[in-house]
């Protein structure tokens, strides 16, 4: 693997950090700014809803209800950070929650809070509370700083000179490692996160969706409905940047008793 080299630019703080995920703890290495990769993500946000048709919470209940979970889930992950000394980790977030009408099985949150849904996605999940499993799973992986870590481990793999932050904006090869960590474009389940990353982020999301009030139990007939949907055309485990159905249900099951200590049913 050829080693990053990193031009450091005086007061840009673009430095080799390690840095521990919230609730699991687990240390993982950050190479650029979070301010970077909120700005890069606002751009890459912009351009996708300029060129993808969004709808309406005035005139539909579906997106009413993105925008309902959504708020839910970040006013209790707010909470949480702030409370327990992680409140560094959401500097900056603006969150802002769409729905988009394309026939894609796809959800995404980008860093700084910024989350799509399909419209494909809805009929499996079926209901609220399932749609608060997603979207927790999403902005988990925006808390835990997924992308930012897929990124620099993309900037190293691939041996990219970057002088500061703002050549990193500018760059176009960055721009597309940034897309491919952030998992734009991709079906759901098949983002470029690694498998460590989507069953850290079910951990993280079930807890997330439990502190908002919707029961984390829901999270197994939701993706026993998505291995359904998937009808089986899925690479062997070992192949796939994805757990498998089977493991990722049997931790979900195992995480229950966790999760539900969070769970504080809303009137």
């Amino acid at each position: 693997m050829k080693k990053l080299s990193v031009l450091l630019l005086a007061g840009v703080g673009f430095v080799s950090s390690c840095t521990k995920v919230p609730i699991t703890g687990r240390n993982q290495l950050n190479l650029i700014p979070e301010s970077t990769m909120q700005e890069m993500a606002l751009t890459e946000y912009k351009s996708f809803l300029s060129e993808n048709k969004t709808i309406s919470s005035t005139t539909s209940k579906d997106a009413g209800m993105v925008q309902r979970v959504g708020n839910r889930i970040a006013k209790a992950v707010t909470t949480y950070m702030n409370q327990n000394g992680w409140g560094d980790q959401i500097s900056g977030y603006k969150w802002e929650f769409n729905l988009v009408d394309s026939k894609e099985v796809n959800a995404w949150c980008m860093p700084g809070g910024k989350v799509v849904v399909y419209t494909g996605l809805l009929p499996i999940t079926q209901n609220e509370t399932a749609l608060a499993c997603v979207m927790g799973h999403e902005i988990a992986h925006a808390i835990a700083r997924h992308g930012n870590e897929r990124m620099s481990q993309g900037l190293v793999a691939q041996g990219i000179q970057i002088a500061g932050a703002v050549a990193l904006n500018k760059n176009p090869q960055a721009q597309n490692i940034f897309s491919q960590a952030v998992g734009i474009g991709g079906p759901l389940g098949l983002m470029a996160y690694s498998r460590q990353n989507e069953l850290e982020a079910d951990h993280l999301g079930v807890i997330f969706m439990a502190m908002a009030g919707y029961n984390p139990q829901e999270a197994i007939p939701f993706w026993q409905r998505m291995a359904s949907a998937s009808g089986g055309n899925k690479p062997p485990e070992i192949v796939s940047t994805h757990p498998s159905d089977e493991k990722r249900i049997a931790k979900l099951q195992a995480l229950m008793p966790e999760a539900m200590k969070y769970y504080k049913p809303q009137s």
